[in-house]
């Protein structure tokens, strides 16, 4: 599978394009694979499925000549950076290309800089210029919140009414997914009544645990080909411990053990670079000293 990942944290807006490498067609079954073989995300997986279930049966009611709701999937992603929110989005948007809902399933990634012009006028032409990259595919705005911060004259929002219109105009092969922090995006809801019954999916990404961030941070080093050992595994459980305790993992959740892995990573590459010999298993393993 074919992936080209990007951050979206600044600069340009950054549009994902996701691909199979046989060029062969993606199956939904598959997609879904990848999504439970996400580490936690209980409660995300089990919506993504009601969802997935819920266009499948309205497709067959509209074969059927019955009565079918329209395709309403635009979503709000609630979560604290790290928690997964952009993967999601990347999977869902292969998930609704392999079922015919989208007609190209690209992911465009922006923020209110992509958004927001400087001057009258400026802000509904930079947004329906968005809104046309990501036609056939998922508008992914980060930090969505900011929009609706500037006050009555800021023109985030007149950004946001582009959006809502636009919304309405190409519901059937455009998805909006709106996705910030809980507590800004529960803010940013009640500041605009008008947008809760725009966005039926409110899908909440809660914090990683212990167990589920020693997990990812194993993974991570698995797809590398390391390996801690059980006394370095025990140490990365009181670094994260740590980090809980003073609020920091809830700024990091998976990039926090991706910072980790890296920085561990490069410790024993120190540790062992003046050695003249080094077996593969040498080469593999972490022990606790690696970790800072």
């Amino acid at each position: 599978m074919g992936l080209r990942h990007s951050s979206g944290a600044s600069g340009a807006p950054q549009v994902v394009k996701l691909v199979d490498n046989n060029n062969s067609p993606l199956k939904p079954e598959i997609i879904l694979q990848e999504m439970n073989s996400l580490i936690g995300l209980n409660d995300v997986k089990n919506l993504i499925s009601e969802i997935h279930a819920y266009v499948l049966i309205q497709r067959k009611r509209e074969k059927e000549r019955l009565c079918a709701d329209p395709l309403a999937l635009h979503m709000i992603f609630k979560g604290n950076p790290g928690t997964g929110k952009t993967t999601v989005a990347r999977i869902l948007a292969k998930l609704f290309k392999a079922m015919g809902v989208l007609s190209k399933g690209h992911l465009v990634e922006v923020e209110r800089a992509d958004l927001v012009g400087e001057y009258i006028g400026h802000t509904a032409q930079k947004t329906r210029e968005q809104v046309r990259r990501a036609q056939g595919g998922i508008l992914f705005i980060d930090e969505a919140y900011s929009l609706a911060r500037g006050g009555e004259k800021d023109f985030g929002k007149e950004s946001i009414d582009v959006l809502v219109r636009n919304m309405e105009l190409n519901y059937q092969d455009t998805i909006l997914i709106l996705a910030g922090y809980n507590q800004e995006m529960e803010w940013f809801l009640r500041c605009n009544p008008g947008l809760c019954s725009r966005f039926p999916n409110i899908i909440a990404f809660p914090d990683y645990t212990i167990t589920e961030l020693i997990q990812i941070g194993e993974l991570m080093l698995k797809k590398r080909q390391y390996a801690l050992t059980f006394e370095a595994k025990e140490k990365l459980r009181l670094i994260l411990d740590e980090q809980i305790r003073r609020g920091n993992a809830i700024e990091g959740n998976a990039r926090m053990v991706r910072n980790l892995v890296e920085k561990t990573i490069r410790r024993q590459a120190t540790r062992l670079v003046k050695r003249p010999r080094l077996t593969r298993q040498e080469l593999m393993t972490l022990v606790p000293e690696d970790l800072a």
